[in-house]
């Protein structure tokens, strides 16, 4: 069995892609290269940091409670995965 790897790339459509932080919600990694994201509660209940997942994986800290299509994901309350390909709202 391989070792679980713990830092993934996260690939931002128009924009760059950059390195998962261990122990961050996918949001805090974003912010933590410079890149704005919209948010208001960062507990999944708002849903203002919608974002459409285009590939790779991801679950969830926290169960979140708002709205998401099957295409989206809440970055402040998701990890990781794999590799992922984001596009921001």
């Amino acid at each position: 069995m391989s070792p679980l790897k713990d830092s993934f790339v996260i690939h931002i459509k128009e924009h760059k892609s950059v390195l998962q932080q261990p122990a961050c919600t996918l949001l805090e990694s974003i912010e933590k290269h410079d890149i704005e994201v919209h948010y208001a509660c960062r507990e999944g209940f708002c849903g203002s940091c919608r974002t459409k997942l285009i590939s790779g994986q991801v679950k969830y800290t926290i169960d979140p409670l708002a709205y998401m299509d099957d295409d989206e994901i809440l970055p402040c309350c998701c990890v990781p995965l794999s590799d992922i390909e984001i596009e921001l709202s």
